[in-house]
């Protein structure tokens, strides 16, 4: 995920240009401007995508991909993303998600879905931990917070 200029969190993306092809064109171009160029090493493709959900604004819909990377992917992207065209601008950094909970039954995941989400990024993350490209190893994990309640995947031993 990414922090956003506005101090939310939320994911890559933006709006098909004219030059775009397709919906994936348009996303696999927003990822090169707001990751950088170690975004091209990968495509989000077509059976990348998991749902749609309607905007904010009017004729506003937000397609949601998500795509496995591997360790190596990861890292080169954190590592240039600060060179991205948009970092500073759009983005202002990278952030992990923690999935995980700490023995507390506070720490980890449910701390991190308390911070402030634009539009349905939130559970678009959590649609992502349960119907994504993770792991098969998973158990699961019922979080609660203020009369919501979240079914999630979580990937790993108890911490």
């Amino acid at each position: 995920m990414q922090m956003r200029f506005d101090g939310r969190l939320g994911f890559p993306g933006g709006f098909v240009d004219t030059q775009d092809s397709s919906l994936e064109d348009g996303l696999n171009r927003e990822l090169r401007e707001e990751l950088g160029e170690a975004a091209a090493a990968f495509r989000v493709e077509r059976t990348d995508y998991r749902s749609s959900h309607a905007g904010s604004g009017p004729r506003v819909v937000a397609h949601f991909y998500a795509k496995r990377l591997t360790l190596e992917q990861l890292l080169a992207v954190e590592a240039g993303a600060t060179r991205a065209k948009d970092h500073g601008l759009e983005v202002l950094g990278l952030v992990r998600v923690p999935l995980y909970t700490l023995r507390d039954g506070v720490g980890g995941l449910p701390t991190f879905l308390e911070n402030s989400f634009i539009g349905s990024a939130r559970e678009q993350l959590l649609e992502a931990a349960l119907h994504g490209p993770m792991e098969t190893e998973m158990r699961t994990l019922v979080l609660g917070r203020e009369g919501r309640t979240w079914e999630c995947f979580l990937i790993g031993p108890e911490r």
